[in-house]
Formats: structure tokens, C-alpha cells, sequence
């Protein structure tokens, strides 16, 4: 009897047993399906939440806002099947929770790892900045995108970018972390290479294309065709002249331009935007014939002078002598003033370097000419002193003109660098006119020529040979300093004064003492004599032996010098 009450009890443990584990696999699988990503379908939509069967005991809700941004929550209807996440199989109220977004985002990490794998580009919104960067909405997965990675360049309006789908490619992933690092401006540059590959090989000089300003610089702007860069230089931007690119150009600013020049191997793309419109230097005689006068804007000032604009890209040089006939040594900005309208001539035309050459002071009445007309040489006339310098006098005449009195010409005796100190600026002077010339711009005048040059009269009276009377005026050891006349000057020298070695002695004379001479040079220049009473003696004593015979004679020359000079007194007596 035991032993068969025994079976039935064993019996029943093993079924006790058998259920025991058939409940814990059933839990067990229960439990396995925790953090899952399953497929249910949707009962109900009410207004924030819906209601989803995923075939367990109980229903999940799920606020509508889970099923996304895009608006997907608007289109789901009852019985649709939908992929949610499983939370946890009961919360603290026996409820069933479910996650629409993390299963979106478990199926975009999926997705993301394959295309990261295999380098592909993703699809995402920029949402919002934080610190770094900003974050990105791919598919439901939330990613970073680094501040040095949103574009080529800087951007200054980011809402510009933001919550419209744009290209990404994936720069990292770590799903046990959950950190995805984006990258924009990979694409665009890899848009950008496409691209610019693609405009190198099919461009051509000649050919017009649109850019943008990129940056400007002293020489040039950088122009960005799309993805290929091209250099504009400042001689290329308008056929007028410009100082720097940043008076016509801002970064930026859409252009159009051509291109001059492609070097194939280096791929360096010279562009123009001047080079649009016609070449204003075309047919550039006719319209600016030599001798022509025209109105003009002044739009630069020079040290050398001044740049007129004639016409749109038509510039030229008034130098600095060619602004007035009278104002010779002073800065041109002193003439003129920038945006000055005056009217110039033009003198001469470089069609080679592009160079027009303007006057002003032709367009007016030449002072010189005029002086010329009205006075002529031997003219008296009264002027001031305008200024005192070291070679002269320079007198204002009419017509705001002067005139230089040369040192040389203050006066007929004395030292013109002494003279010069007797006179004073805005002093009026009378003064002879001694030469005009209208080429050189110059009137040439004198004082001593308002008197007569007596020296130089008394000067033609003298001849190279003749016996003079001297005064002696001053005596050094090395000569004699004397007057001939009234008004001549003359010096005698030491070895001038005798025949004699022994009496060749300048101590043995006094001031005002008479003595006879033979002029033995004439400096009309200087205005004096050197005299010789030497070669008087000798020609005394030549005349002597000449008219009393020679010592041949048996005489001596003492008695052919005493017969000589006692015939003299005689005569004088």
C-alpha cells in the first residue's frame, strides 16, 4: 500500500517541477523582451496619447509627441503597425511601457552604423546649439555637430540652417556611450571638389562666369566661382583708376566676371570685370585730340601733380608744372582739391602705356607772352622785392611774374655780396629791363644799368702798352694797390716795381705818391689794370738806345741815359 501511494506523489512532483520551470522560461522570455524593439498595432488615437497592442496582457500609451517632428503622429490612424520600444513590462502601476522614439532611435543607430561603415552620407536637422556645436536630428538619433564642422566658411545667421534637412557624413560613433560626431562641411567640400573639378576642366579664357566675393586684399579680391577660386586684380576691376579693390567691391557681393588667363598646369584662374565693357582708350585721339581743352574731375592729389578724370576709365596727369605759369616750388594740393572741376588741355597722349598728359595752365593767359607784348629790352620799371637770395634780387612785375636782378647786376663798382645786404624785402626799386625770354619763363633786370659805366668808358680809352700816372692807394708787402684816373683801379707787383732787384722794395713808396706805369694787362671783367713800372723802364731805356746810339759807339750807357734824359727836361722846360 505504500509503495503504491508513493507513485502518485511522485508523480505529482514532477509535475510541480515541470510547471516550476515552464513558468520561469515564460517569465524568463517575459523578461528578455525588456529593451526591445517589437511591432504592434495601434488601438486608439486619442488627442495626446496612442494606444498601442504589442500581444501582451496589458496595452502601451504613448504620447504623440513621440512619433516626431516631421509630422508622422498626424498621419497614424487605428490599425496601423507601428515598431515601439519596450521599456519595462510593468512601471509601479502595472503598466506597460513603450517608446515610440527610442524605437526610432534604435532603428537609426542601425541605419547609421551601416552607413557609417560603408562612408555614406546621412540625412538630418539641425535642432539647436549647445556648447561646441550644435545638435542634429537624424532619423530619431540625436548627434553633435561641432562648430568647426558646419561650414566652410563662417556663417553669421545660423537660422539660416537650421530645421531644414541637410547632408551629413558620420566623423565617429560609440553606441555603448551614444555619441555620434557629425560633419557638414565634409559634404561641402566634397560637393565642392565635385564641383570644382568639374569647372576647371570645362573653363575657358574668354569665358564669363558668376562668383562671389570671397576675400579682398592691397592687390586684388578673391572671387569663389563654386568650389574654385579665381584672383580679380585691381588693375582688372575698372578701367578707371582706384586706389584700393574695397571702393567698388564688398565681400560677399555677387559679380559677374571673365576670365583672362588659365594656366592649365597650375590651374590659376585670372579673372576682369573691366574687361566686360568696351575699352574706353579705343579710338582715343579722336576723342582727345592734342591741344583740345575739356572739363575734368580731380580725383587724386600727388606730390608730382594731380589725376583729372576726363571719362568713365579716362584719367590723366597734370603735373605739378603744368598747373600754373607763376607757382613753381609749392605742393599741388595747395592748387587744387579733390572732386575740383577745372577745365585742362591736353598736350600729349601714350596710347602703349595708356598715359594722357593735361595742362591747366595752357587754358590760361601765359604772363610771359604778355609781359613780352607790353614792355622791351632797355624798359625802366618799378617792382618789389619779393625775395632776397644768394644770387640775387627776384622783383614782382605784372602778371604776378618775377624778375631776377643778378648780384652782378646791382652795381658797376663793389662786391655784389655785400651790395645785396643794403636792401629789404617789399621794398620798391627801379631797375632796367636786360633781357626777356618767354621759353624759359624768365625776365632778367638790372640796377647799375639805370647808370652809365664810367669805368667802362674810360677803360676804351686805354690801350696795352700806354705809360699811365698812378696813385698809389694802398701798400702790402707782396704789391701796390693804386688808381688810374678817377674811377680805374689797377695794382702794381712787387717784382713789377723796378729794373732794379735792389729797389724792387714796396716800403720804399707812400700812399698818394705819383708814379708812372705801362699797362700790361686789361680785365674788362673785373674792371681793373695790372701795371708795370719795370716795363717802362725798359722801354725808356729801348727808346734811349734807339734815338742816342748803342755802347758800341764807345759811349757808356750812364752817358746815353743822361743825354736822353736831359733832352727830356728840356722839352719839359
Amino acid at each position: 500500500m505504500e509503495k503504491s501511494l508513493a507513485k502518485p506523489n511522485m508523480a505529482m512532483d514532477n509535475k510541480n517541477e515541470k510547471f516550476s520551470e515552464l513558468l520561469e522560461e515564460s517569465f524568463s522570455n517575459i523578461n528578455s523582451i525588456e529593451g526591445s524593439v517589437v511591432s504592434g498595432k495601434v488601438i486608439t488615437v486619442e488627442k495626446d496619447v496612442i494606444t498601442v497592442d504589442i500581444g501582451l496582457k496589458s496595452e502601451g500609451r504613448i504620447s504623440k509627441r513621440e512619433f516626431g517632428h516631421d509630422g508622422e503622429s498626424s498621419k497614424i490612424k487605428e490599425g496601423d503597425e507601428v515598431e515601439v520600444y519596450i521599456e519595462r513590462l510593468e512601471d509601479i502601476n502595472g503598466q506597460l511601457l513603450l517608446s515610440r522614439e527610442k524605437a526610432r532611435r534604435e532603428e537609426a543607430w542601425a541605419a547609421l552604423e551601416k552607413s557609417y561603415e560603408v562612408q555614406e552620407i546621412v540625412t538630418g536637422i539641425i535642432l539647436g546649439r549647445v556648447k561646441g556645436g550644435f545638435t542634429v536630428d537624424i532619423d530619431g538619433a540625436t548627434a553633435f555637430l561641432p562648430g568647426s564642422q558646419v561650414d566652410i566658411k563662417p556663417i553669421k545667421d545660423f537660422n539660416s540652417i537650421m530645421n531644414i534637412p541637410q547632408n551629413f557624413q558620420i566623423l565617429k560613433m560609440d553606441r555603448r556611450r551614444g555619441n555620434i560626431v557629425i560633419s557638414r562641411r565634409a559634404v561641402l567640400e566634397e560637393n565642392r571638389a565635385e564641383a570644382r573639378s568639374e569647372l576647371v576642366s570645362n573653363i575657358q579664357e574668354g569665358q564669363t562666369l558668376d562668383g562671389i566675393i570671397k576675400n579682398i586684399t592691397d592687390y586684388g579680391a578673391f572671387v569663389d566661382l563654386g568650389g574654385v577660386d579665381g584672383l580679380l586684380h585691381v588693375t582688372d576691376i575698372s578701367w578707371k583708376r582706384i586706389n584700393h579693390p574695397s571702393e567698388l567691391l564688398k565681400i560677399g557681393e555677387s559679380v559677374k566676371v571673365k576670365v583672362i588667363k588659365f594656366n592649365d598646369e597650375t590651374k590659376r584662374i585670372s579673372l576682369g570685370i573691366k574687361q566686360l565693357n568696351e575699352d574706353p582708350w579705343i579710338s582715343i585721339y579722336e576723342r582727345y585730340p592734342i591741344g583740345k581743352k575739356l572739363s575734368g574731375i580731380v580725383t587724386n592729389i600727388t606730390d608730382y601733380g594731380s589725376f583729372v578724370e576726363l571719362d568713365d576709365g579716362i584719367e590723366g596727369l597734370v603735373h605739378v608744372s603744368e598747373m600754373s605759369w607763376t607757382h613753381k616750388n609749392v605742393h599741388p594740393n595747395k592748387l587744387l582739391s579733390t572732386s575740383e572741376k577745372v577745365e585742362v588741355m591736353v598736350l600729349e597722349i601714350d596710347e602703349e602705356k595708356r598715359r594722357i598728359s593735361l595742362g591747366i595752365k595752357q587754358c590760361l593767359e601765359n604772363p610771359w607772352e604778355n609781359f613780352s607784348k607790353n614792355h622791351k629790352v632797355g624798359d625802366e620799371i618799378e617792382g618789389e622785392i619779393k625775395n632776397i637770395t644768394d644770387f640775387g634780387l627776384f622783383i614782382g612785375l605784372e602778371g604776378d611774374i618775377d624778375g631776377l636782378i643778378h648780384l652782378s647786376d646791382i652795381s658797376w663798382e663793389g662786391n655784389g655780396d655785400e651790395l645785396i645786404k643794403n636792401y629789404t624785402k617789399l621794398t620798391k626799386i627801379n631797375t632796367k629791363v636786360l633781357d626777356i625770354n618767354v621759353e624759359k619763363e624768365r625776365v632778367s633786370l638790372g640796377i647799375k644799368q639805370l647808370t652809365k659805366d664810367v669805368v667802362a668808358n674810360e677803360l676804351e680809352n686805354i690801350k696795352l702798352g700806354d705809360t699811365v700816372t698812378c696813385t698809389i692807394t694802398k701798400i702790402s708787402d707782396t704789391n701796390l694797390e693804386v688808381t688810374v684816373g678817377d674811377n680805374i683801379k689797377g695794382f702794381i707787383k712787387k717784382s713789377d716795381l723796378s729794373r732794379d732787384r735792389a729797389e724792387q722794395k714796396t716800403d720804399r713808396f707812400g700812399i698818394s705818391d705819383k708814379v708812372d706805369a705801362t699797362v700790361i694787362k686789361i680785365d674788362k671783367k673785373q674792371r681793373k689794370l695790372t701795371l708795370s713800372i719795370k716795363a717802362r723802364e725798359i722801354e725808356e731805356e729801348k727808346k734811349a738806345m734807339e734815338e742816342y746810339g748803342s755802347s758800341d759807339s764807345g759811349a757808356s750807357l750812364g752817358d746815353i741815359l743822361g743825354a736822353a734824359l736831359e733832352k727830356k727836361n728840356n722839352e719839359e722846360k
